[in-house]
């Protein structure tokens, strides 16, 4: 009889270890090893009868030798889901899916399922009973015949049942809840968490089903589990948001099959989550009168242009120490535009409070917004209101000068779209650029003192 052999695991980063040791090498985490038992026994053959791939496939072949074929997608009923994959699911492909607890990830993909009609789908949950789910799914309003619910932790019980109802479409919740037969330790664990998604990505291989694995997130906001969890699967979706605000986003950060720069929007609604296809409308906010320190930015989320709004407020400091607040935007980048402004401009904000947000609740890494949150600052400064038909683009020099940004047609294009009237642009962009294709004015800009002269 083969021995029982157990080791010591890193519960932050999976590090193995033979025997324990108080600090992990790998991460450096303090008493994180703890012990778990390797069941070390011939796995029975779950997904048998699956397998597809012939000997000869197995092969090693010529590169040269080898042809293309053309993939084929399954579009799901939500576009927003199918920009973020790339144009829709891969057969064989394991997405998994990770957020804040709450953020509407369980009623995203069960949504999806329900709203699915031509594809059998098999929805497994190991963290709600039957009645929950069901409650949920007559709140979604959607009703698919062909789509099955199992309530189970057990990787054996789950194979079982796949053989039964042969789906098309698989989903689990949660891998931090499935237990694997062959691992003696708890679900959630390390080892269970990496033997389970090893058990999936096999089946969706050799079975070319794809699968949705929904995952949890530590309080750091890393996916939780082993970080070979996000090397086995094909492709990584985080969905992100506010509980504050209505809007959800789910971005890509990895994907073997497009695209890492697309972006999903959602808005939380009674019936579930529904796909926003125009963001940029809702993002702005109607004034029925003009208001300082507010003014519109173009951006860039991915491959999709967003027209945002940038609110500041400049006040006198009450404190000895004048205060740098910011939503939604670097607190560093801040920094540095306001010190652009007074050695540059000769603006005094040293003696005064500053506070910048985003409105809806958005995170911009994007530098191309850096000429809008300078004009903002400005407006709030002067106490004079900005046009609400204006739209700024442009990142901003230690010297003052607006430097260039990319995608500058799809930027001109989406403000022209929604109305607006004129949109300020670097001129190293305006080379090649026909502003006869527009409706918008265009106007170029060199340094921020143009752009002064310009709106105030």
């Amino acid at each position: 009889m083969a021995k029982i052999k157990s080791a010591f695991f890193c519960q932050q980063c999976g590090y193995e270890s033979p025997k324990w040791t108080g600090k992990c090498p790998s991460c450096g985490a303090w008493n994180s090893f703890v012990e778990e038992v390797i069941q070390r026994e011939d796995k029975l053959t779950q997904i048998k009868g699956w397998e597809e791939e012939s000997k000869e496939q197995r092969k090693a072949h010529k590169l040269d030798e080898l042809v293309i074929q053309k993939e084929h997608r399954l579009l799901t009923p939500d576009s927003e889901l199918n920009r973020v994959l790339g144009g829709g699911v891969v057969p064989g492909s394991v997405v998994l899916v990770a957020g804040e607890p709450g953020i509407g990830k369980s009623t995203l993909f069960l949504q999806c399922a329900l709203q699915w009609n031509n594809i059998t789908t098999l929805y497994v949950s190991g963290e709600e009973s039957a009645q929950q789910i069901k409650m949920r799914a007559d709140r979604v309003g959607a009703n698919n015949p062909n789509m099955y619910l199992l309530t189970a932790t057990d990787t054996n019980t789950l194979f079982q049942e796949v053989k039964k109802v042969r789906p098309q479409l698989l989903i689990i919740d949660s891998i931090q809840t499935l237990e694997s037969p062959f691992v003696e330790s708890g679900a959630g664990s390390v080892s269970q968490v990496r033997e389970c998604a090893a058990e999936l990505q096999q089946f969706a291989k050799t079975s070319n089903i794809p699968i949705f694995i929904i995952g949890h997130i530590t309080k750091d906001g890393n996916i939780a589990g082993p970080k070979v969890l996000e090397h086995m699967v094909d492709t990584v979706l985080q969905f992100e948001g506010d509980r504050h605000y209505a809007y959800r986003i789910l971005r890509t950060i990895k994907n073997r099959f497009g695209s890492t720069s697309e972006l999903g929007i959602y808005e939380m609604v009674t019936t579930g989550m529904r796909p926003v296809s125009n963001p940029s409308e809702i993002l702005l906010s109607q004034h029925d009168e003009p208001l300082s320190g507010i003014a519109i930015a173009s951006t860039m989320e991915g491959a999709r242009p967003l027209m945002i709004e940038v609110q500041a407020l400049v006040t006198q400091a009450v404190y000895g120490t004048p205060q740098r607040t910011v939503s939604g935007l670097d607190l560093r980048r801040l920094q540095l535009l306001l010190a652009v402004l007074e050695k540059r401009g000769g603006f005094h904000f040293g003696t005064r409070d500053v506070f910048v947000n985003i409105a809806g609740g958005l995170k911009i890494e994007d530098p191309s917004i850096e000429l809008a949150v300078v004009c903002s600052l400005l407006s709030s400064y002067e106490d004079k209101a900005l046009p609400s038909n204006v739209c700024l683009v442009g990142e901003i020099g230690l010297s003052g000068e607006i430097r260039a940004v990319n995608r500058i047609d799809q930027r001109i294009a989406e403000a022209d779209k929604l109305g607006m009237d004129v949109i300020f642009i670097p001129k190293a962009n305006a080379k090649g650029l026909d502003k006869k294709n527009y409706k918008i004015e265009i106007k170029t800009v060199n340094k921020v003192e143009d752009v002064y002269k310009m709106l105030f």
